[in-house]
C-alpha cells in the first residue's frame, strides 16, 4: 500500500511538472515578459521544494536510525537481561554461550565456554539424549523448568520456584481423614471391673493424645473404641516414615487383664484430592480392609484405589462370636431358600480345606431343600482331594452334585445363588467366567482380605482369625434351623480341611476350631479315613526331601530353598517349606521352585516372628501372616530368589 501511494505521488508530480512546462510555453508564446517571471518563479519554487525534499528525507533517515539504534539496544539488554537462561551447547553438550541470567544463577564460574552441562545437574545429559522437551533443573535452591530447542541445541530455563512452592503448600495441606479403631477392645473389656476399664480407656487415650500432638494433627473419640483423626498429607508422610511406632505403643500397655491378649490398634486412612464426603468412604473402606487383613495395622486408600498396607507383624486374636457365625447362618439361609440353586466352587487345584468347605455348604443348600452343585475340575487336583473324590463317587447321592465347568454355565440362571469358599481373589477361583455373570455371590474364606476382592459380593463372611475355611462352613452348619444329617464322608471332609490347615492343629488353632472338630467327631468324622487321604506316595516323598536338601541358612534365621530345573507342584513346595519350620532355628522357610515352564512358585511358612504375608504381597502374591505365597511368571528363578532376598532385607530393616 505504501509503495502504491508513493507511485501516485511521484506521478502527480510530474504530472504539475508538465502542466507547468506547458503553461510557461503558452505564456511564452502570447508575452514573453509574463513568461519569463513565470519562469524564474516556476525554478524558485522548484529549488525550495527540493532542498525542503531533502531535508525531510534527512530527517526521517536520522529518526529512522535513532529508532533501530534504541530497538537493537533495547533487544541486547532484554535479551541480555531477561530472567529467562538461556544455554547455547554444541553436540557434544559442552556449552557455547550463555546469558547474563546463567552467571547469576551459578556462583563462582566466571567461564562457561566449552564445559559440559553436567556442572547444571548430573541428569541433564541423559534427559536431553532422550529428547525430552521438558525437563525440571534444580540449581540453587531453585526449580527451573527447561524448554529445549534441539535444533539450535539452545535450553531456555524458566524459573518456577514460587509455583512450586505454591504446588508443594497445596500438596502438604490437602486434608486426611483417619478412622481408628481398637481391634480387641470389645472382648477385653467385656469382663473387665469399672476401674480396670476406666483405667484402660485413660491409658490408650493418652497415648493416642500424645502421639497427635507429636505430629501436630486433631484426634477425637467418638466411642469406646473408635477415634478420628484429621491430619494433613505432609503429617502423614512423617507417620509413615515413623512406620507408625503406635501400633507397637498401644500393643505394649502393661495392664494385668491385657498382658495375655494385649490391646492392638488398626487405622483407616483415606487421601486424595476428592470431597470430605468421598474421603470419609476411602477412610472407612481402608479400615474394613485392615480389620479384613486381621487387625493391628494401618491401611491407606487413595483416590485410585492404591493401598498402602503398615504393620500387621502379630498374630490375629480370636474375637469370633457365636452371634455372628448364626447371623451369617440365618443371612446365607435366607439366600440360599430364594435362589433357584446354589453354585458352589473353591480356588483352582483344590485343597483339602477347600474341597471340605464346598461339601459343608453343599449341605446348607440341602438342608434348605435348594438344589446345589459343585463346580469342580478333576484335571485339577492334588493327590489327597483326588483320594476324597475316589470316596465321594462310591457314593451316588453326594457325587451326582459334582459338575464340571460347562455344566455349571447350563445351569445357570439370574436367580442363582454362588458361593465362593477359601478365596476371595476373582482370578484364583475356579470358574471365573460364572462369577463374573453372577448376580448374587457370597464369598466365605479364612484369608487375610487382599486388594483385589470380588465385585459387589452378597454376603460376605470373612474371619481371618479362623483356621480354615472349613471351620467357618462347620458353625455355619451348626446353626442351620433344619439341619441335614451329615454323612460320615462329609464329616469326614471338613474335618481333614480343619486337620491340613492347623497341621494336626499346631498352627492358627484357637478355642473354637476345637469347637468346630468336636462337633465333626460328633457327626461320624472319620480321622483313620483322615490319615488315608493324607497319605502319600513314596515318589512325592523323594521329590520334597530333594527340595529340602538344598536348603541354606539365610539372615541367621531364615531357611531358603532354590529348587532345580525340575517342575514341582504347589503340594509339594508347600510341604518343604512346613518341614523347614521345624528345623532348630528356623523362624520363617521360603521355597521357590517352578510350577511350569512359565510360572515361578514360592511358598513361605512363618512361626509367627516374621510375617511372610507381607513379604508375599510384595510379590503380588498374599495369604496369612505365618503362611502365604505367590506365583511369578516372566522371571528366572535366580531372579527370583534375588528378589526375594531383596525384600526379606526391606522387610528386616524396617521398609516394607
Amino acid at each position: 500500500m505504501e509503495h502504491f501511494w508513493e507511485k501516485l505521488k511521484n506521478n502527480y508530480i510530474w504530472a504539475i511538472y508538465v502542466l507547468s512546462f506547458i503553461t510557461v510555453c503558452v505564456l511564452f508564446y502570447f508575452h514573453w515578459i509574463i513568461g519569463l517571471i513565470f519562469t524564474i518563479l516556476f525554478v524558485v519554487a522548484f529549488i525550495y521544494y527540493n532542498r525542503e525534499e531533502r531535508k525531510i528525507e534527512k530527517t526521517q533517515l536520522e529518526n529512522m536510525s535513532q529508532l533501530s539504534y534504541q530497538i537493537k539496544d533495547a533487544g541486547e539488554k532484554v535479551f541480555l537481561n531477561m530472567p529467562i537462561g538461556i544455554i547455547i551447547y554444541n553436540e557434544k553438550f559442552q556449552i557455547k554461550w550463555v546469558n547474563p541470567f546463567i552467571h547469576n544463577l551459578v556462583e563462582d564460574e566466571s567461564s562457561f565456554f566449552g564445559k559440559s552441562l553436567d556442572i547444571f545437574s548430573e541428569d541433564l545429559i541423559p534427559q536431553l539424549k532422550k529428547e525430552k522437551d521438558v525437563i525440571w533443573l534444580s540449581i540453587n535452591g531453585l526449580q527451573l523448568k527447561t524448554k529445549v530447542d534441539y535444533s539450535n541445541q539452545t535450553l531456555f530455563l524458566f524459573n518456577r520456584t514460587e509455583e512450586k512452592r505454591l504446588e508443594k503448600q497445596y500438596y502438604n495441606e490437602q486434608l486426611v481423614l483417619a478412622t481408628i479403631y481398637l481391634d480387641n477392645y470389645e472382648e477385653l473389656s467385656r469382663n473387665m471391673s469399672d476401674n480396670v476399664k476406666s483405667q484402660l480407656n485413660s491409658i490408650v487415650t493418652s497415648h493416642l493424645n500424645k502421639w497427635a500432638d507429636d505430629y501436630h494433627f486433631y484426634l477425637k473419640r467418638t466411642s469406646q473404641d473408635r477415634f478420628i483423626g484429621v491430619l494433613t498429607k505432609q503429617t502423614l508422610e512423617m507417620l509413615e516414615k515413623s512406620r507408625f511406632e503406635i501400633l507397637d505403643e498401644i500393643r505394649s500397655i502393661n495392664i494385668e487383664e491385657v498382658q495375655r491378649n494385649p490391646i492392638t490398634l488398626s487405622i483407616g486412612i483415606g487421601v486424595g484430592n476428592v470431597p470430605i464426603p468421598e474421603l470419609a468412604k476411602l477412610s472407612q473402606s481402608s479400615l474394613d480392609l485392615a480389620l479384613g487383613r486381621g487387625g493391628d495395622q494401618i491401611a491407606i486408600r487413595d483416590e485410585t484405589g492404591k493401598v498402602r498396607f503398615y504393620g500387621g507383624k502379630t498374630n490375629p486374636m480370636e474375637k469370633r462370636t457365636r452371634v455372628r457365625a448364626r447371623v451369617i447362618s440365618h443371612a446365607l439361609k435366607e439366600l440360599v431358600q430364594e435362589s433357584d440353586n446354589v453354585l458352589i466352587m473353591g480356588h483352582k487345584a483344590p485343597d483339602m480345606d477347600s474341597l471340605g468347605a464346598t461339601i459343608g455348604v453343599l449341605n446348607i443348600a440341602k438342608s434348605n431343600n435348594v438344589e446345589g452343585f459343585i463346580v469342580f475340575d478333576e484335571n485339577d487336583s492334588t493327590t489327597g482331594v483326588a483320594r476324597v473324590i475316589e470316596m465321594v463317587k462310591k457314593e451316588e447321592g453326594l457325587w451326582k452334585h459334582f459338575i464340571g465347568p460347562d455344566e455349571a454355565d447350563a445351569i445357570y440362571t439370574s436367580r442363582s445363588l454362588v458361593v465362593v469358599v477359601d478365596t476371595h481373589r476373582p482370578s484364583l477361583v475356579a470358574h471365573e467366567k460364572l462369577l463374573r455373570n453372577a448376580e448374587y455371590k457370597v464369598v466365605i474364606d479364612h484369608h487375610r482380605r487382599g486388594e483385589d476382592f470380588i465385585n459387589n459380593p452378597t454376603l460376605v463372611y470373612m474371619e481371618p482369625y479362623a483356621s480354615s475355611t472349613s471351620e467357618l462352613v462347620t458353625e455355619l452348619i451348626e446353626y442351620q434351623p433344619n439341619k441335614k444329617k451329615l454323612s460320615t464322608l462329609e464329616a469326614t471332609s471338613l474335618l481333614a480341611g480343619i486337620i491340613v490347615d492347623t497341621k494336626s492343629f499346631a498352627l492358627r488353632t484357637g478355642s473354637r476350631t476345637f469347637d468346630a472338630a468336636s462337633y465333626l467327631r460328633s457327626k461320624g468324622a472319620d480321622p483313620i479315613l483322615i490319615q488315608k487321604f493324607l497319605k502319600e506316595d513314596l515318589s512325592t516323598l523323594v521329590k520334597r526331601n530333594k527340595l529340602i536338601e538344598r536348603a541354606y541358612i539365610y539372615r541367621d534365621s531364615l531357611a531358603i530353598v532354590k529348587g532345580d530345573e525340575s517342575f514341582y507342584n504347589q503340594i509339594i513346595i508347600a510341604q518343604a517349606a512346613d518341614t523347614l519350620l521345624t528345623v532348630d532355628n528356623v523362624t520363617a522357610s521360603f521355597v521357590i521352585a517352578w510350577r511350569s515352564e512359565e510360572t515361578v512358585s514360592i511358598s513361605a511358612r512363618s512361626l509367627g516372628d516374621v510375617n511372610v504375608q507381607l513379604i508375599m504381597e510384595e510379590m503380588n502374591g498374599g495369604g496369612h501372616l505365618t503362611n502365604a505365597a505367590t506365583q511369578i511368571k516372566g522371571l528366572t528363578i535366580d531372579e527370583v530368589e534375588e528378589k526375594l532376598k531383596e525384600i526379606i532385607n526391606k522387610y528386616l530393616e524396617g521398609r516394607t
